[in-house]
């Protein structure tokens, strides 16, 4: 039945800065980027390197999403990555805020967190 996860679906409220952020500073491939009149909402395919993908949208004035405290349904995205010690550093970099890594007490891996520019929780998770 179910081979993997294909998409992960964002809404962001500033789409020129949640695009950079997506692109310039996590570095993931534009597949096609499409306005929807109808919509006025803007429609981003990023691509990831395993094939995964992630929808970007805007659409105006879309309520905020409760994280803190956090709310019931999906959690935060997670990305598995080499080295959570050089994501870290690239990220600091780029002058986002990154949580302490910490280590996952069940399979030993190391993983932090950060967030996109709508504080959407993003994680890194190391192989």
């Amino acid at each position: 039945m179910l081979k993997r996860i294909h998409h992960a679906a964002i809404i962001c409220s500033d789409y020129e800065k949640s695009k950079h952020f997506y692109t310039e500073i996590l570095g993931l491939e534009v597949i096609a980027e499409n306005y929807r009149a109808t919509r006025d909402s803007y429609k981003l395919d990023l691509g990831l390197p395993d094939g995964g993908q992630i929808e970007l949208f805007s659409f105006p004035n879309s309520p905020d999403r409760p994280s803190y405290p956090e709310a019931l349904g999906l959690r935060h995205l997670a990305f598995l990555v080499d080295s959570v010690d050089e994501v870290v550093e690239h990220l600091t970099k780029a002058r986002v805020e990154v949580e302490e890594v910490r280590t996952d007490e069940f399979t030993g891996k190391r993983f932090t967190f950060f967030s996109d520019p709508d504080l959407l929780p993003l994680e890194v998770y190391e192989a």
